[in-house]
C-alpha cells in the first residue's frame, strides 16, 4: 500500500470514528457503516465536518462536497463550483433578535430540494475564534 493510499483510508477512518462518536439512533450509525462507508471507500478526503444535533455529516473531497442526511438516507453531491461561503458578523451590531454573533454558512447554487446548507453559528466571543477556524479551513478548501 503507498503512502497516498494509507493516508486515504487513515481520513476515511477518522470520519467513521468521528460519527460513531455522536450520540445517534442505531439505525443511523448502521446507516453509516455499510452505505455511506461502502460509498466513500478508496475516496480521496480532505475533511470533514458533523452535525452531532442532526446526526447529519458534510465530507470534503477534492472537487465536491458530499452532505449524508441519515433521517433521510440521503447522500447528496455538490460540484465545488456550485458551493460559495457567507459570513454574518454580527459582533458591532446592536444585539440581534437570535442572539446569534457570528454566523458562517456553506451553500450551493443547485435545485430547490437539493440545496446545501451547512450552517454554524456562536453566541458568544469564545466562540468565535473556533467558527473563524471553520471558515478558514472552508475558504482554503474552496479556494484548491
Amino acid at each position: 500500500m503507498s503512502q497516498e493510499e494509507a493516508l486515504s483510508h487513515l481520513k476515511i477512518q477518522e470520519y467513521l470514528d468521528d460519527v460513531s462518536g455522536m450520540n445517534i439512533p442505531q439505525t443511523y450509525s448502521q446507516w453509516y457503516n455499510v452505505d455511506v462507508a461502502s460509498l466513500i471507500s478508496g475516496s480521496k478526503i480532505i475533511g470533514h465536518e458533523i452535525d452531532s444535533e442532526s446526526g447529519s455529516s458534510l465530507i470534503f473531497l477534492k472537487n465536491s462536497a458530499m452532505l449524508c442526511c441519515p433521517e433521510t438516507g440521503r447522500i447528496h453531491h455538490y460540484p465545488k463550483h456550485l458551493i460559495h461561503c457567507f459570513v454574518d458578523d454580527n459582533r458591532s451590531k446592536p444585539t440581534s433578535t437570535d442572539g446569534v454573533l457570528l454566523r458562517a454558512e456553506l451553500f450551493s447554487i443547485s435545485p430547490k430540494d437539493e440545496q446545501l446548507c451547512w450552517e454554524y453559528c456562536c453566541r458568544s466571543e469564545l466562540e468565535v475564534p473556533e467558527t473563524q477556524n471553520k471558515v478558514s479551513r472552508w475558504l482554503s478548501w474552496l479556494n484548491k
